[in-house]
Order: C-alpha cells, then sequence, then structure tokens
C-alpha cells in the first residue's frame, strides 16, 4: 500500500506540473467563482469522535469559498463540480475541498459530472482520520434548486440570492448525517481572483489525513503551486 500510493501520488504530481504549464493558473477547476458566508455547526447524529463535527455551536463562522468546474469544458455540457472552503480557528486557516460524487456506495468514491451545482452531491471523496474510524465529508444543496452552470451566471444568480447548503458526514460505507449549514453569497469584487486551497496542509479542527491519502494527493497540490 505503502510503495503503491508514492508510485500513484508521484504520478499525479507530474501529470498536474505538466498540465500547469500549459494552463495557468489553474490547472484543474480552471473556471470558478469568488463567493463568501457563514457556516453554523448543529451537530451529528454519527458520533465521529471529531468536536467540530459531532458538537453544534450556534455561533457562524465566516467563509470564503470557490465554486468551479473541473475540465473546464464549454458550457452547457456538464462538468465535475468542485466546492473549495476556508475559514479560520484557533488553529489556523482549516480547508473543506469537494467534488461532484455519487452519494450511494461505492459511486461516492466516483466523480461524476453535472450541469447544474444544485444537482450535485459535492464530497471529500477521500476519507478523514477521526478517533472512531475513516468519515467522508460532503455537502448537498437547500436551495436553490436551479443554479446556472456557468461561473458568470452562476456570479449574478448568487448576488441576489443566497446558496444554501448542508454539511454531511459519513462512514465510508454509511448513510449520510447532517452536522453544519452553509450558507454562500456573491459580493462585489474579481470574479475569480487566484486563491489556492489546501485541505492537505489546512485539515479540519480535529481531523487527521491518513498517510497514504497525503502520499496519494500532496504531490499533485505541491507541484501545481510551484508552477503557478
Amino acid at each position: 500500500m505503502l510503495r503503491l500510493t508514492t508510485v500513484i501520488g508521484r504520478a499525479l504530481g507530474a501529470g498536474f506540473a505538466t498540465l500547469a504549464a500549459v494552463r495557468r493558473p489553474h490547472p484543474i477547476h480552471p473556471h470558478g467563482v469568488l463567493l463568501r458566508g457563514t457556516l453554523r455547526r448543529t451537530g451529528s447524529g454519527l458520533r465521529t469522535g471529531i468536536r467540530w463535527i459531532d458538537e453544534p455551536d450556534p455561533k457562524p463562522v465566516t467563509v470564503l469559498a470557490r465554486a468551479s468546474r473541473s475540465a473546464g469544458v464549454p458550457p452547457p455540457l456538464p462538468d465535475v463540480i468542485g466546492l473549495a472552503v476556508r475559514f479560520e480557528t484557533d488553529a489556523g486557516t482549516a480547508d473543506l475541498e469537494l467534488a461532484s460524487t455519487g452519494a450511494g456506495w461505492p459511486s461516492r468514491f466516483c466523480l461524476l459530472v453535472h450541469r447544474s451545482p444544485s444537482r450535485a452531491h459535492l464530497s471529500s471523496m477521500l476519507p478523514y482520520r477521526s478517533p472512531s474510524g475513516p468519515v467522508l465529508i460532503a455537502a448537498r444543496t437547500v436551495t436553490p434548486d436551479d443554479l446556472p452552470t456557468t461561473p458568470e451566471a452562476l456570479a449574478e444568480r448568487l448576488g441576489s440570492e443566497p446558496w444554501r447548503l448542508v454539511l454531511l458526514v459519513a462512514r465510508p460505507r454509511g448513510r449520510w448525517h447532517p452536522f453544519a449549514e452553509l450558507e454562500l453569497q456573491r459580493q462585489p469584487g474579481p470574479l475569480d481572483p487566484l486563491l489556492r486551497f489546501d485541505a492537505g496542509r489546512h485539515p479540519l479542527p480535529g481531523a487527521q489525513h491518513y498517510a497514504w491519502v497525503q502520499r496519494l494527493r500532496q504531490p499533485s497540490y505541491d507541484r501545481v503551486q510551484r508552477r503557478s
């Protein structure tokens, strides 16, 4: 397992570095829109041992987010939808990175394309390490149910009404449990300024990454960010 994930991670890193050389500044998720909002924890019925997931906190935290199309294929063709969220904690910056996958087993580990972010089940795909075992994080739209597909149209729509999502947690084969509410809106400013998210180096409060996950994903992140 150690050798396999290391080899795959290095291969992915080399591939993304090559892509970064010809597609700047974002080799993947090239077209996006910057959003701002709040996250409020409601607590989870699934006890993970991670206090940030398990315990409610009525005080919302401010978040910065980026919604994007992964491959950058021209609309109205469907694409993998991405959502990255950043917030500050007592321990520093925390990043959550999600992409559109299935919700069931084993489709929650497979990327799926969508036209509208509203229809996408957005998942971490790779598990976090908790005191009670591996867990996945996901987000699902509550309202509106018809968000447009292009960043420009999405920015215009979210300038007039919020995008409300529920954050979910699950075991790799288990059902999804809500644990937080996320509300995002478009604010005045550049549509998509250069902003780097790195969930590997900025984990969620109290959560850890498995060593094999780090070996699989981090070379890609490091190579891309050195190129950009």
